[in-house]
């Protein structure tokens, strides 16, 4: 199955992201439970969590070359907005 591509990404509170897909749907995606994980842990600084773009050809979300989500996980484990 072929997922949507990222097109917009903001960080908001509370380590969330709200995700624009190609498609137009948007998605809240919370990374508070990836912060645990060594790979995610400095993004429990703020500046550098809201510093989130999304990667060339919307395929992820990236804040530096170590630290990035997929937009299969963006797609599969985001919840719906309103």
């Amino acid at each position: 199955m072929k997922y949507p591509k990222v097109k917009s990404v903001l960080a908001i509170d509370n380590h969330n992201l709200i995700v624009e897909f190609d498609n137009n749907e948007k998605k809240r995606y919370d990374v508070a439970p990836l912060l645990n994980k060594e790979m995610f842990s400095p993004l429990k600084n703020p500046a550098l969590f809201k510093a989130v773009k999304v990667e060339k050809g919307g395929y992820a979300v990236s804040w530096n070359s170590e630290i990035d989500i997929s937009e299969y996980e963006l797609w599969k484990h985001g919840k719906p907005t309103s």
